[in-house]
């Protein structure tokens, strides 16, 4: 077995929460094991003065530590799972996925607990298509304005009055410690998540037998399996940042209840869906939920998002 595992990681103040937990967990499992974190920054980093739709996609976020991994300088890269594309480069595999955190969408604000306390007009900040597209549709008599950064970038530019509330993923702020920065939750209703929201997952070669070894103790079979389902969904429509796309599973006993929507990034036109199926089907149920929305109308959708 390894004795030594390097891990690729973004160096904002979340990926590093995550890549320090992913370490602490792989150290409890295997107490002689050394693990060196190798902090990098990213394109999708760097640029912030853009939408991730304009400068290529989620995928920003994770090149780098694929280039590092190929290059040798490291073992694994940790991700929010969100920001993973739902097609993998190829020889490249998510080796294991971590229980998952509150999945919801959280509204930050000093004076509005629910979106339907906010006055009409009002401008409302989020970095996601998927939530200006759902909010749109539930409350269009809002201005919903883009924002970039990390967490702490965008809270400052909240309390600097340039936004009435932001839409963040409530797992992120709670892991940094900064749930009490959580005004209310949106309802799944209101703003169905995003594919993989709140889980972490472990990147790496999937010819690397050792490292796949070494993290199987990590593994959370009930996320994986949602997580499969979501992400076999937003495969099979083709969707990409640039496609306000959500999609949200749960384990209920055996089965997996599995919700998805495409929608036109105004949130004119809203599609839902839904499957249940064997939780063992994770994928095949997303790949299913994918066809009956194309069925009923998606790709026009998809083509005016």
């Amino acid at each position: 077995m390894k004795k030594t595992i390097r891990i690729a990681t973004r160096e904002s103040r979340l990926a590093m929460w995550q890549a320090e937990h992913v370490a602490a967990e792989l150290c409890r499992h295997h107490p002689d094991l050394t693990v060196e974190l190798v902090p990098m920054t990213t394109k999708g980093d760097q640029i912030l003065d853009t939408t991730l739709a304009k400068i290529g996609g989620k995928g920003l976020f994770i090149k780098e530590l694929e280039t590092a991994m190929l290059e040798g300088r490291a073992d694994i890269a940790v991700h929010s799972m969100k920001d993973v594309p739902a097609e993998m480069p190829e020889g490249f595999g998510i080796v294991a996925v971590l229980e998952r955190e509150d999945p919801r969408d959280a509204l930050v604000s000093a004076d509005y607990m629910r979106i339907e306390d906010i006055p009409a007009g009002s401008v409302v900040g989020t970095s996601s298509l998927r939530r200006q597209a759902q909010l749109q549709h539930a409350r269009p008599d809002l201005e919903v304005e883009p924002i970039r950064g990390n967490v702490e970038t965008r809270l400052r530019k909240l309390d600097h009055g340039h936004f009435s509330a932001i839409l963040l993923a409530a797992a992120g702020l709670k892991r940094l410690g900064l749930a009490e920065r959580i005004a209310g939750f949106l309802p799944y209703e209101v703003s169905l998540p995003a594919v993989g929201q709140g889980a972490v997952g472990i990147e790496a070669l999937q010819d690397d037998a050792a490292v796949a070894e070494l993290v199987a103790p990590l593994e959370h079979a009930d996320t994986r399996r949602c997580v499969d389902a979501e992400r076999a969904f937003a495969g099979g429509l083709g969707a990409s940042c640039e496609s306000p796309v959500a999609g949200f599973a749960v384990i209920d006993g055996d089965e997996l209840y599995l919700r998805g929507l495409v929608a036109t990034r105004d949130g004119a036109s809203v599609l839902h869906g839904e499957r249940r199926g064997p939780a063992a089907d994770a994928a095949a149920i997303g790949a299913a939920l994918a066809r009956d929305l194309f069925e009923r109308g998606a790709a026009a959708l998809l083509q005016e998002g």
